[in-house]
Order: structure tokens, then C-alpha cells, then sequence
């Protein structure tokens, strides 16, 4: 027993990590060997990888070694049911975004409806302010027509008939003529303007009360005529025409007679005279 060769881990002096030539011929007849799987450099490196190999047990389920086909058909019923709300919701508003034929129908009318009122009122306001403007002179003289104005000193009725500032009882008695202004309301297109003189007449009282009214325009050329209380006559300066106090022409230089005046009967003491104008230069009394 004691002649026992001893064996090569207990020979003396022998390093088990130490390379031998049966070592070096192993690792040179491997070498992919020893290059897929690296010496670990201490006994730890080893034991860590025994543990990992223990721990990783081939009998163990894993997902990874789950079928591929699973894996896709998986994936895809994820995708489809993950797009299928999207798909149903575009669709839903699709269908809502696109109005009916009836909508659109009553869109076009409504909006017809809408322009036409529009147009209608931005139209009519030019013609109506139109019409008024040119309207507003015959508006304001059918105001102004009545039997009489009342409500400022000029009193006019719808024959043309003016009330004059004098009565009766201030024009003598004896027939001597009185010069007295015919003011009235001139009235235009546009504007009105009261009180305005218009010309001026001669009134004349007689013993029998009755009142004359004569134009102090001239028949002749239109100058004034004036009353010569001297000579108790009328004469126009301008070019010498003479007249009796009943309105006559008392020389051939006048065309013809003074312009006599309607006076309105019935009015008591007031005095309403009918003012008019008359063409000059010629024999008849035409009225302008």
C-alpha cells in the first residue's frame, strides 16, 4: 500500500492551475471552443455561472418560447380593436359633417330670404328720403291751406286772400288813399319765410263805407305810383302817368288804368285784399 504512486492532484509541488503539455494540446485541438466560452479568471466568475445555469432550468416555461403565430395574431387583434373606435368615430362624423339635400335646401332659402330683406331695406331708405325731399313743399302747403292761417301776424285764406294790418275805422272817411304794406309768408321748394313784404296797396274809403284797393305798381314800366296830396291825385315819377283817385288814367302816358285789387266783402272792420301782380307796357290786365 505504501508503494502507491501518488496521484498527480496530491503530487507535491503541483499547481493545478499550472498548463501542462497534455493541457496546451487540448486547448489548441478546441479553439472554437475556447472562443465561444471564455476561462473565467477566478473560482467566483465559475461559481456565478453555475448559479445562472441552475437558475435558467430548461424545463421552465418562458415567454419567449411562446409560438410566433400567437405572438402576430395577437398583436394584430390589439391593432384592429385599438383602430376600430377611430374608424367608427370618422365614420359617425362623417355622416354627421354631411348635411341632406333638405338642409342645404332650406340653407339656399333662408339665405335668399335673408339677402332679399337686406337689399329690400338698404334700397327703400334712398328712395324714401328721396320722396320726402321732394315731396315736402306740397306737404307743407296742404298744411297751409284752411279758410285762414292762424298763428302769426299774416292771416292768408285759401283764395289768396290777405288780412291786412288796418281796419276799417282807421282809413278816413273823405276818400283820402292810404299806403299800406302787403307782407306774407314766402315759401319755396325748401324754406319758408313769414312776414315777408310783398308789395304794398293803396286803400281808399268812401262815405258809404266801402273800401278800394289799388297796386302802387305803375301799369306803364313798373315804377311806384305816389299820391300828389296837392293836385288829390296819383302820378308815377318816372315817367309822368297820372291817375284819378277812382284809379283812371287821367293822360295817354299809361298803358291803362291802375291795378285795382278784390277786397273781401263781409269782414267788418278787418280789410282782407287779394294781392296780385299785373304784366307792364301792355292794355290788358294780365296777371303774372
Amino acid at each position: 500500500m505504501s508503494d502507491e504512486l501518488p496521484h498527480a492532484d496530491e503530487t507535491p509541488g503541483s499547481d493545478p492551475l499550472e498548463e501542462t503539455p497534455e493541457s496546451a494540446a487540448a486547448e489548441e485541438s478546441s479553439p472554437a471552443l475556447r472562443s465561444e466560452e471564455p476561462q473565467p479568471d477566478s473560482v467566483e466568475d465559475v461559481d456565478v455561472d453555475v448559479d445562472v445555469d441552475v437558475n435558467v432550468s430548461p424545463g421552465a416555461p418562458d415567454e419567449s418560447d411562446e409560438p410566433d403565430e400567437l405572438v402576430d395574431a395577437a398583436e394584430e387583434a390589439d391593432e384592429e380593436d385599438a383602430d376600430s373606435p377611430e374608424e367608427s368615430e370618422e365614420e359617425s362624423e362623417e355622416e354627421s359633417e354631411e348635411p341632406s339635400e333638405e338642409d342645404v335646401a332650406r340653407r339656399a332659402f333662408v339665405t335668399q330670404v335673408l339677402a332679399g330683406s337686406i337689399g329690400a331695406v338698404v334700397g327703400l331708405v334712398p328712395v324714401l328720403s328721396g320722396l320726402i325731399f321732394f315731396l315736402d313743399p306740397l306737404i307743407r302747403g296742404g298744411r297751409s291751406s284752411g279758410d285762414a292761417t292762424v298763428g302769426g301776424s299774416v292771416q292768408k285764406d285759401a283764395e289768396g286772400f290777405i288780412k291786412l294790418p288796418v281796419t276799417r275805422s282807421l282809413l278816413p272817411s273823405d276818400g283820402t288813399p292810404q299806403q299800406v304794406t302787403v307782407e306774407d309768408d314766402l315759401v319755396d321748394a325748401w324754406n319758408k319765410f313769414p312776414n315777408v313784404p310783398i308789395g304794398s296797396v293803396w286803400l281808399l274809403r268812401s262815405e258809404s263805407d266801402e273800401v278800394s284797393a289799388y297796386s302802387t305798381i305803375c301799369p306803364h314800366l313798373g315804377c311806384a305810383v305816389e299820391y300828389r296830396g296837392a293836385r288829390s291825385d296819383f302820378y308815377c315819377p318816372c315817367h309822368l302817368s297820372a291817375f284819378k283817385l277812382d284809379g283812371s288814367k287821367d293822360n295817354p302816358i299809361p298803358p291803362r288804368d291802375m291795378d285795382s285789387l278784390a277786397v273781401k266783402p263781409g269782414m267788418g272792420e278787418e280789410i282782407w285784399v287779394q294781392y296780385k301782380s299785373f304784366r307792364g307796357g301792355i292794355s290788358e290786365k294780365v296777371e303774372v
